[in-house]
């Protein structure tokens, strides 16, 4: 207890010490109390100020990103514009087959349908489609996917021999890999 008591007037003593210290400090700063008030007040206005800044700052910063991301969801909305008009032709074409089928034969019929493929097919190549090349190619699994093995003394071992499906790829990205049939 009395160790306590010891360790009380010690910190008081401390205390006043530190006290003493700052009144020191107080009296032997040579400015006065005006000074030293308009000091504190333009300090204070400094810091509304700051405060006002990163405010408007936060502020904006959440508009650029809400206008960011409505951008991105309209230009995905609308990505495909482009490609949906270059196949209106492809379609009218379809409409027109469909509409004069019935009136021709069907080698007509059959040109109509060979021109429409043309179409298609000019109209997904300038959007970046491509075919991937499959028979005689070594069996690659990012461009191939392979449904049968079979016996072949005409191609190596692990070539594609046929392809059962036709494969795409848009740029280096594969949009459908080619099902094929795979030498043993």
């Amino acid at each position: 207890m009395e160790q306590e008591n010891q360790n009380l007037q010690d910190d008081v003593t401390e205390t006043a010490t530190e006290g003493q210290e700052v009144q020191a400090e107080e009296t032997t700063d040579p400015r006065s109390r005006e000074e030293l008030l308009a000091e504190i007040e333009r300090l204070a206005a400094e810091a509304e100020d700051h405060k006002t800044r990163y405010l408007r700052a936060q502020a904006d910063f959440d508009n650029f990103r809400r206008r960011s991301r409505q951008e991105k969801e309209e230009f995905a909305a609308y990505a495909n514009v482009s490609l949906i008009e270059e196949l209106l032709p492809v379609l009218d074409t379809f409409e027109m087959a469909l509409k004069t089928s019935e009136e021709s034969d069907i080698k007509t019929l059959l040109s109509g349908v060979e021109m429409v493929f043309r179409q298609l097919t000019t109209a997904l190549e300038k959007n970046g489609l491509a075919p991937i090349e499959a028979v005689g190619q070594p069996f690659d699994p990012n461009f191939h996917e392979g449904v049968m093995q079979v016996q072949s003394d005409e191609h190596p071992s692990n070539t594609v021999v046929m392809e059962l499906r036709k494969g795409y790829r848009v740029k280096d990205k594969v949009v459908r890999p080619s099902m094929v049939q795979v030498s043993q």
